[in-house]
């Protein structure tokens, strides 16, 4: 089955072009998609996707759309995989669409994101569609309803529908491949042996003048003589020309580099991942959160309708920051088991340790006691009890005791 044939296009509309509020004539198109071929712009977004993609979908009420989301969003893809390439799309064209399929009863049966080349917002008795257009040969296209499409922008702001393209950054990427260029054309042009051979001999006929620097190119400049050597008579005089191209230096490049760090909010530390825990937690709070905050609102108003989610049906995309923490910060954190504050299962899913039985309990210390003094009570009135109890024992022994 052709990926085309997964959606649901409508056919033979009598469209118009969608126009939004700005008066914008609703026709998209991603300014380069060719830029997710520069390896510094993929070893950005590769960290945004990586660590996007762990998080966990979590339904309220709806545990089969959890599920899906989370184990088969559709016939290609895990629920990682899913996030991975939604979050990379949206790195790249500031606009991904996902497609929520669904069968004759409007039972969700999975979820698609869109891999478009362009798109133009159309309207049909009052409502609105998205056209898709296809790099495949031939332009393909497909209509699908807006209602049906999850729709997660960035840079938003210029549209309605899409978010501004990446063009500010096609400069910076532009100007770090003719660096690039420059420095591998530097190294070819100085990896050969240059020079001036000159002949002592009476003056030559240019023939044996070509004759002698061809003889030379083909006995001494080149692989077969591995010795690296020449030899000359006395007739003959070798000038080397020594050639020193400039190029950018390392400085330079590495300002060029931070430059696109800076635009899609990374470091050199989350690119290596050589970060420390308060680096980390800045680049979830900063770059992770809010992706995995506008996917769980925008799933959640398509899937649900309004009554479903009045009713407590929610979706949401969980991702554990402690899991980002160190060891030793996580072995600090036992003090809260034994405080009730976590259960003993919650601290070992922080290792990865599987449950055990009765973990799911919170516990607390035997020298600990609520604020409101409750346990202080049940301690004197054991305390009255004790005192009767040997009160009456002393009655019943005469008062000997």
């Amino acid at each position: 089955m052709g990926f085309l044939n997964i959606f649901r296009p409508l056919k033979s509309l009598k469209q118009s072009m969608w126009k939004e509020l700005g008066t914008y004539t609703a026709q998209f198109t991603p300014f380069g998609n060719n830029m997710y071929m520069s390896d510094v712009v993929r070893a950005c977004i590769r960290p945004l996707a990586e660590h996007t993609s762990k998080a966990n979908a979590v339904c309220q009420n709806d545990e089969r759309i959890a599920r899906i989301l989370n184990y088969n969003p559709n016939m290609y893809m895990s629920g990682k995989d899913f996030l991975y390439k939604t979050r990379t799309m949206l790195e790249l064209m500031n606009t991904v669409f996902v497609y929520i399929e669904r069968d004759d009863k409007a039972n969700v049966k999975g979820f698609y994101p869109v891999p478009y080349s362009w798109f133009e917002a159309i309207e049909y008795n009052g409502k609105l569609y998205i056209k898709f257009y296809f790099d495949g040969g031939a332009v393909e296209s497909l209509v699908l309803p807006w209602d049906d499409l999850v729709a997660l922008r960035k840079d938003y702001n210029k549209h309605d529908i899409s978010g501004d393209d990446n063009t500010p950054i096609f400069q910076k990427l532009e100007l770090i491949n003719t660096t690039n260029q420059g420095i591998a054309n530097a190294i070819k042009s100085t990896a050969n042996l240059r020079g001036i051979l000159k002949g002592t001999k009476a003056m030559l006929a240019n023939a044996d003048t070509r004759k002698m620097r061809d003889d030379f190119v083909r006995d001494y400049m080149n692989l077969s003589n591995e010795g690296g050597i020449a030899s000359l008579d006395a007739t003959m005089e070798f000038i080397p020309i020594s050639m020193s191209p400039i190029v950018t230096n390392a400085a330079t490049i590495k300002d060029q580099r931070e430059d696109i760090y800076r635009y899609f909010g990374v470091n050199e530390a989350i690119i290596t991942s050589n970060y420390t825990e308060e680096q980390m937690e800045a680049f979830y709070e900063a770059r992770i959160e809010p992706f995995l905050v506008a996917l769980s609102i925008e799933l959640t108003r398509k899937v649900y309708s309004e009554r479903e989610i009045a009713f407590g049906n929610d979706i949401v995309y969980e991702s554990n920051r402690m899991n980002y923490a160190s060891t030793k910060t996580k072995l600090a954190m036992v003090s809260l088991v034994d405080r009730g504050a976590l259960t003993p299962n919650e601290w070992r899913g922080l290792f990865n340790l599987p449950p055990v039985d009765g973990g799911d309990v919170p516990i607390r210390r035997l020298d600990t006691q609520p604020t409101d003094g409750s346990a202080a009570t049940d301690n004197n009135d054991d305390d009255k009890d004790k005192d009767d109890k040997d009160k009456d024992d002393k009655k019943k022994d005469g008062g000997k005791k």
